[in-house]
């Protein structure tokens, strides 16, 4: 009983992966496009003082900029959202695809090999090398160094 119960859970949870709820008001939680796609009327036009346009070619300006922004926006995710967000998604899942079955396989096959060779390596060093040293500190063990102040 405790088993069927504890694979009903891993169902629930591997569902829920694939079909959590989005949020539709908060369209960008982790905030990656804070800084990059804030453009508005004052960002883009600007009258310095002096050169001033009429009233109405302002107002109307800005409620043309901001309406066309919006709508090709729209317009644009409507036709090719869709579409990229297929693209976007092979492209993950191949990345994905290769990191798991071939980088970190590539990967933990040369941490293997180099297991090897470094064993080799260490025998090799502490076969000629540290008999060297050992000969060298001996030899250099009765060198004296003194500081004179001269006057």
């Amino acid at each position: 009983m405790a088993e069927e119960q504890t694979e009903l859970e891993e169902r629930i949870i591997i569902k829920d992966l694939h079909t959590k709820e989005i949020d539709l008001v908060d369209r960008d939680p982790k905030r990656i496009n804070e800084d990059v796609v804030k453009v508005d009327f004052e960002d883009v036009i600007a009258e310095p003082v002096g050169t001033y346009s009429f009233d109405g070619v302002w107002k109307t300006s800005y409620t043309t900029f901001t309406v066309s922004k919006y709508w090709c926006y729209r317009l644009l995710s409507a036709l090719l959202g869709v579409p990229l967000a297929v693209v976007w998604g092979f492209l993950f899942a191949l990345i994905s695809f290769c990191h798991i079955w071939a980088v970190v396989p590539c990967i933990k096959s040369y941490l293997i090999e180099i297991q090897c060779v470094s064993r080799i390596y260490s025998l090799c060093i502490h076969t000629f090398c540290d008999p060297l040293f050992e000969a060298l500190s001996k030899l250099c063990t009765n060198i004296r160094v003194a500081f004179r102040k001269e006057i």
